[in-house]
């Protein structure tokens, strides 16, 4: 079965910074995969690479068999142009640490607006799956509302039901939860666990290390722009064999 995510020797460099340091992984089809380590370990780079919002500066990077960002001739790669690009991430979905919703839209529009525009969908059509997917996330009623009339954790969802409108066949979170008040959290990871359960393909970085126990099917730790440790989270964080990650786990367990 093809990765659908699958990583070669990434490395990512921000002038002499060096942030990811050659890192392997594959993400099978179907599969949740959480990235957790601490602020500035690259997972944040790492998930940026995935859709090419971040350009890598050596290794290779593939998409459902797809490479991403470039095209290779002979040896050589060459960069995809931006409508290429623009191409290989319709099927990506991303969910970030802040909603990005747009504020003079309502939520329906929010998750209208990229079929719209990108798919050439029709507006009844889109409209219609706009309420269908903001059902799915707990929000039917609240179709007409503007962000500002909004929770975090429902503006959250806003952004989960807005990627899915795209019919993406994997979906990046990056810490999905970590600007809400705890008591919003439960919320949208219950999203984040049907979508799972739906068999979505999700990248997770997270610091939700119950999510990632219950609901991942790999974990990997990741500091210093390498991978330190991976496997079956219950295993790695019941027994994180790197001291590394032990250290980090004894501090937010």
């Amino acid at each position: 079965m093809t990765a659908m995510v699958k990583s070669e020797g990434v490395h990512k460099s921000y002038g002499h910074v060096e942030v990811l340091k050659g890192i392997d992984l594959e993400v099978r089809k179907g599969e949740v995969f959480c990235l957790i380590g601490p602020s500035g370990s690259g997972k944040s780079t790492f998930l940026r690479c995935i859709n090419h919002l971040e350009k890598i500066n050596a290794g290779r990077l593939y998409v459902d068999g797809e490479l991403v960002g470039y095209r290779q001739k002979g040896d050589k790669l060459y960069e995809l142009k931006d409508s290429e690009v623009a191409l290989q991430r319709r099927d990506i979905g991303m969910v970030f640490q802040r909603f990005n919703l747009f504020p003079h839209m309502t939520a329906a529009e929010n998750v209208m607006e990229a079929p719209i525009q990108v798919k050439g969908v029709s507006k009844a059509a889109a409209r219609e799956r706009a309420h269908h997917l903001l059902k799915r996330v707990g929000l039917g009623d609240k179709a007409g509302n503007y962000p500002a009339q909004l929770s975090g954790g429902q503006q959250q969802r806003v952004a989960i039901a807005r990627a899915l409108a795209m019919d993406p066949k994997l979906m990046l979170f990056d810490e999905p939860t970590s600007a809400l008040d705890p008591e919003l959290v439960g919320d949208v990871l219950d999203v984040m666990r049907d979508l799972a359960e739906s068999g979505m393909t999700m990248v997770v970085v997270t610091h939700e290390m119950g999510f990632a126990r219950e609901v991942g099917d790999n974990l990997v730790f990741m500091d210093g722009g390498v991978v330190v440790e991976s496997g079956d989270p219950r295993e790695v964080l019941n027994n994180p064999r790197h001291e590394r990650t032990q250290s980090f786990l004894s501090k937010v367990l």
